[in-house]
């Protein structure tokens, strides 16, 4: 189990992002257009570099829904390799079967 403050960060993390992301992305897409002048780009770059760190997507780790761990996660499924594990095995997870030959 990860620590609690861990996983709360993470989740702070993911509201600052979501606030954001609207007006991150159009000064990126500011700073990336051919017809923007070089003022409007220094002024967007500075208003970017002006924003919180964390409301970059990138700052985000991807944490096991079940308990916090922060490696091994896999995407589809949202859990760590451990919890995978543990919920197929059960049959939890619908057309996941553990191998055998």
């Amino acid at each position: 189990m990860a620590k609690t403050s861990m996983v709360e960060r993470e989740k702070r993390r993911a509201g600052i992002v979501k606030k954001y992301a609207v007006r991150r992305a159009k000064l990126k897409e500011l700073i990336r257009s051919p017809k923007s002048s070089p003022e409007q780009r220094v002024a967007a770059q500075a208003q970017l570099q002006a924003m919180p760190r964390d409301a970059s997507a990138s700052r985000q780790r991807n944490r096991c829904a079940i308990t916090g761990r922060s490696r091994g996660v896999y995407r589809k499924f949202g859990l760590s390799r451990v919890k995978i594990r543990e919920v197929a095995s059960r049959g939890e997870i619908p057309g996941l079967a553990k191998a055998s030959w």
